[in-house]
């Protein structure tokens, strides 16, 4: 019999990209305070001397995978924010990106969004500056829409105003989750519906 080929030993970067995933799993099952180094370190398939070599801390690892999630939706979504065509078609696209993005990447809502009140300073901290930047971040990529209705991107109106749409649609997401059967299709009309017309206009 041949000997077994030797084992593939990985990089660094894919090292480190395991350690996250599996921290991004556990965290958004089990919370913070729920999840220690060592599950995240079985799940991952590395010894805990290995994960200390990328992660020092539990608080360090998830405000890593924190910001990495935060980046990847920002990403998913402010493409069809940006993109070309009328307003009320980009912003439907872009209801529709936020549905995608928690109906794959669940975990990454999940973390974002329901376990955000850890009970550590520094984390609430570095979590509000990541919301804070989060709605900067969008309202800027709405200041044309935002000029062309009357709304100066410069004032807190603005922000408050990306606030109400960030932490809406993110309530639907969680509706969404009690409510599976719901067609994303229908729930991106139903919520597209209601944000271009509004409560006092009919269709």
């Amino acid at each position: 019999m041949g000997k077994n080929p030797p084992r593939t030993r990985m990089r660094g970067p894919a090292r480190r990209a395991v350690i996250t995933a599996a921290a991004l799993e556990l965290f958004a099952g089990k919370g913070y305070h729920g999840t220690s180094l060592g599950e995240i370190a079985a799940r991952a398939g590395v010894a805990r001397t290995v994960l200390y070599d990328h992660f020092p801390s539990k608080r360090g690892l998830l405000l890593t995978v924190v910001q990495e999630q935060n980046t990847a939706l920002m990403s998913h979504v402010g493409a069809r924010i940006t993109a070309v065509g009328a307003a009320e078609d980009r912003m439907r696209s872009t209801i529709d990106a936020y549905f995608s993005f928690t109906e794959t990447r669940s975990a990454a809502r999940k973390l974002l969004f329901d376990h955000a009140n850890e009970d550590d300073p520094e984390i609430r901290i570095a979590r509000q500056g990541i919301r804070e930047s989060r709605a900067q971040a969008v309202t800027s990529l709405l200041a044309d829409d935002m000029r062309a209705m009357g709304v100066d991107p410069r004032e807190p109106i603005a922000e408050a105003m990306v606030e109400l749409i960030i932490t809406g649609l993110d309530g639907v997401a969680q509706w969404w989750e009690r409510n599976p059967d719901m067609p994303r299709s229908l729930l991106v009309e139903g919520v597209a519906r209601l944000l271009w017309n509004g409560l006092g206009r009919p269709r």
